[in-house]
């Protein structure tokens, strides 16, 4: 017996020792039998077998039948019950249960006031239900005309409806939320084609960041049992900025010098001139001092000493313990804000920082600082909108600590904060910036007259309007 038989026997052999189930016969080309194996697969693992099992026939089907028309059914009813409840109001729900237990205990006992009372609700809700049909077909458009405001500023936001149908459309009530504030308008009978205009003041009292729409159209009974709500447009942001004033540029930054304040650090380049030296390879010959090196016959190249710009940083603490009321906040907001646009009109490099805010369950405070923006006008002022003060927030003392940390290079820093932070604090804020860094600290106290100190390595402004803000740092320049 060759090999090849050997094989061939032996798999036949393994073949046929197989289930029948798992065996398949076919017949090749030349007319012999040959075995093909496939894995037993086991049955699919779905709703039905987890309902049936195995079984099948004419009863397990319409046991399925049941169940899938249980379940749509049951979908239907949380459906309508979903928009039911979106529409019906607690007063409409209460009527809706008093109604059938007045009819039970009227007809009972042969009260006829609660006969009475059932028949009226009934009625209400008839009614009710009336003011739900029908769709109002409106094209509706919200526009703010400015979406950046200073506080006080008059502002008005438009709301126009136009009827876009070929036939007459009731009015209806329209709501437009702007901020925590509700404006409700009542629009007229619109004709084909007509358009409504409706007009309305956007609160700009107090700074801040308002949310203005949604526009909702709202279908109601006049006694308030349903409410149905559909929103027309989108929602707009208007900025409420801060007041500012215009600081003077001389006083900005307290720094004499334009091109920056020197350092210690020698380079081949820069705008400080510090010393001579003689010419090595590698160095630029533009540098090359030709009198020099005709007097001394070598090469001499000029020594520079490097130099950087003067960078502000503003902080401003949003600590509800260095304020003693909204009024020295909201102050504290526009000087910081005054000062910073100074800085950004002047091309300087200005960093404005407030405090991170603690969570009300972390286990540790946050110890870190967070930068608003200033590559622009625009972009500081929309920021310091949106600022509040929080009593976890950090005090000015750890703020000036993470700043000094986080940001190098600083050479002028404002710390920005109100009446309840002591001159012993503002003192502890201010050594922990480097040497040679002007700290000024501006206190804003409406209680206080203006005033300006001066200690070792600090500054102190106390201002008691925002206007008091330019007169005291332009004296401060001046001594």
């Amino acid at each position: 017996m060759t090999l090849k038989q050997e094989d061939t026997r032996s798999a036949a052999k393994r073949t046929s020792s197989l289930p029948a189930s798992t065996r398949t016969d076919s017949r090749t080309a030349n007319g012999r039998e040959s075995y093909t194996t496939s894995a037993s697969v086991a049955g699919p693992t779905n709703a039905r077998t987890r309902i049936v099992g195995d079984r099948t026939g004419i009863l397990a089907d319409i046991v399925v039948a049941l169940v899938r028309a249980g379940r749509a059914i049951l979908g239907l009813v949380r459906v309508v019950a979903i928009r039911i409840g979106a529409v019906v109001t607690p007063l409409g729900w209460s009527t809706a249960v008093v109604v059938p237990l007045a009819f039970l205990f009227g007809y009972r006992f042969g009260w006829l006031e609660l006969v009475a009372v059932a028949y009226a609700g009934v009625v209400l809700l008839a009614i009710a239900v009336l003011y739900l049909v029908g769709r109002v077909a409106f094209d509706v458009e919200l526009v703010v005309p400015h979406r950046h405001l200073v506080v006080g500023q008059p502002g008005t936001g438009v709301v126009s409806l136009r009827n876009p149908t070929r036939h007459r459309v009731f009015g209806t009530r329209v709501e437009v939320p702007v901020g925590r504030k509700l404006i409700d308008l009542v629009t007229p009978s619109l004709a084909a084609g007509e358009q409504s205009r409706h007009e309305f003041t956007l609160p700009t009292s107090r700074r801040g960041v308002l949310d203005i729409g949604p526009v909702r159209g709202v279908r109601a009974d006049p006694v308030g049992m349903v409410r149905r709500e559909l929103v027309w447009t989108g929602t707009t942001q208007l900025f409420v900025h801060p007041r500012t004033i215009d600081v003077p540029s001389t006083s900005t930054g307290l720094i004499r010098d334009l091109e920056g304040k020197p350092t210690r650090d020698l380079t081949n380049s820069d705008v400080s001139f510090h010393a001579l030296r003689e010419y090595v390879a590698g160095d630029e010959r533009r540098y090359i001092h030709w009198k020099s090196t005709a007097k001394t016959g070598t090469y001499m190249v000029r020594q520079f000493e490097e130099t950087r710009r003067s960078r502000l940083v503003v902080a401003l603490s949003l600590a509800e313990s260095d304020f003693a009321n909204d009024a020295e906040f909201e102050m504290a907001v526009s000087a910081a804000g005054s000062l910073g646009l100074r800085a950004i009109r002047d091309a300087r490099e200005v960093s404005v920082v407030v405090g991170e805010v603690t969570p009300e369950f972390a286990k540790r405070k946050v110890l870190g600082i967070r930068q608003l923006g200033s590559l622009s006008r625009t972009r500081l002022l929309d920021d310091l909108a949106g600022v509040e003060r929080a009593e976890s927030s950090l005090p000015i003392v750890d703020v000036a600590r993470v700043t000094s940390e986080k940001l190098a290079g600083i050479s002028v820093a404002f710390l920005v904060c109100g009446s309840l932070t002591t001159p012993t604090q503002l003192r502890a804020a201010s050594v922990l910036f480097p040497v040679g860094v002007e700290v000024v600290a501006v206190v804003c106290d409406p209680d206080a007259v203006p005033g300006f100190r001066r200690f070792a390595g600090l500054s102190v402004l106390t201002i008691g309007y925002l206007e008091d803000l330019g007169r005291s740092l332009a004296r401060s320049a001046s001594v």
